[in-house]
């Protein structure tokens, strides 16, 4: 069946849509004014008043507070504990931490947006994020700090702790996937009830794009052993396509930077990788521990061979992680000229280029999803293709 002009068909009415949503959104400049003040640490609360300005121009100021773009855009692609929704409303997400005691839970609206400290059953806790955000030895745990007796964070004891949390990226990566079950059920179902038919309503939609899954990446690169992948391809492709679709809508349930997180495509690379070398054959293996190279040059190329085993799923991780950040980065960046510059005369020119990035961002959104699955199919292919 050629569906290449019900491809064609439906996908432009997809971007229109998107386009339409997408401008009329980001007109609503005041909610990227607003910082999300679950990232704002305990001791900045006071930090606005260090400064005292004489005279007319100071009381025209006074209570205003200056405008850091940095700030912003970096507190809108991190994750966080709550999820911002309008205005100063926010959803608080459950906090779960593993101490040296126990299991704690509780919400993260007992850290008032960051401004108090909370006394759980074994410590007492705070949440530290943003620009103020500290590093430590301690890769689980960035946020939830334990306070010791003296009211300054005991790094020591925030080491031992680690944070389970469900976060703002968590809870937007369960969104998708609610979204990618409910739509694959619905076609499921239609093919049931619809065999030997044309396609129909979402079903239409979506057959095209499995179809070039499978006849354009799969086949092509694996061979005749792609029917074994077919599952672990369409997931992934279908994943990173919800959750950067997603990203898009700058309000709930969407605005995540999902794939922009480099532990969720750390996590995608990791998955690709052990795909690839669980499934390599004696051929994929013998070529990386025994080249046919001269035996002086052999050390060399098992050492290049087998950094190559972590550079091929190392390059797709950062590739995922740069090209959708970067994007976020860009649009954020473009509004926040409105408001360095202090004036709604460059509104025009900022909503129109972000129009712009916003239509770019959706052509990114599935090509990124290609990439990340055609390279995998490519390397899967490299570990099972059979010696001629």
């Amino acid at each position: 069946m050629d569906c290449n002009q019900v491809f064609v068909s439906k996908v432009k009415r997809l971007i229109v849509v998107f386009t339409l949503l997408i401008a009329f959104l980001s007109i609503k400049i005041d909610t990227f004014a607003q910082v999300d003040s679950a990232v704002v640490p305990v001791d900045s609360v006071v930090a606005g008043s260090a400064e005292a300005v004489s005279g007319e121009h100071g009381a025209a100021k006074h209570g205003e507070e200056k405008f850091e773009p940095t700030k912003v855009i970096m507190e809108h692609i991190a994750d966080s504990h709550v999820w911002h929704l309008w205005g100063h409303t926010s959803l608080p997400l459950p906090v779960i931490l593993y101490t040296a005691n126990g299991l704690e839970v509780f919400s993260s609206a007992h850290f008032h947006h960051g401004e108090h400290d909370y006394q759980g059953k074994y410590n007492k806790y705070r949440l530290v994020t943003g620009l103020k955000q500290s590093m430590t030895k301690d890769m689980f745990n960035k946020n939830i700090k334990v306070v010791g007796a003296d009211g300054q964070i005991d790094e020591n004891a925030s080491d031992t702790v680690i944070d389970f949390s469900i976060t703002k990226n968590i809870a937007a990566m369960f969104v998708a996937i609610l979204v990618i079950v409910i739509v694959f059920a619905a076609v499921a179902s239609a093919y049931k009830k619809r065999v030997g038919k044309a396609p129909k309503g979402l079903q239409s939609f979506f057959e095209p794009i499995i179809i070039f899954v499978r006849d354009d990446i799969a086949k092509p690169n694996i061979g005749h052993k792609y029917a074994k992948f077919m599952p672990y391809l369409l997931t992934t492709f279908f994943f990173i396509l919800f959750n950067n679709l997603l990203g898009l809508v700058p309000i709930f349930p969407g605005g995540a930077n999902v794939t922009g997180n480099i532990a969720l495509t750390f996590v995608m690379a990791l998955g690709t990788m052990l795909i690839v070398n669980l499934n390599g054959n004696k051929y994929y293996w013998k070529h990386i521990f025994l080249p046919d190279v001269p035996f002086w040059l052999w050390p060399l190329m098992v050492v290049v061979e087998v950094i190559g085993i972590i550079s091929k799923p190392f390059a797709l991780m950062v590739r995922l992680f740069a090209n959708i950040t970067a994007g976020h980065i860009i649009v954020l960046s473009l509004i926040s000229l409105i408001f360095i510059f202090e004036t709604l005369a460059i509104a025009p020119v900022s909503v129109a280029f972000v129009l712009f990035m916003d239509v770019l961002e959706l052509l990114v959104a599935f090509l990124q999803a290609f990439i990340f699955t055609l390279l995998t199919a490519l390397f899967i292919g490299m570990a099972v293709e059979e010696h001629h």
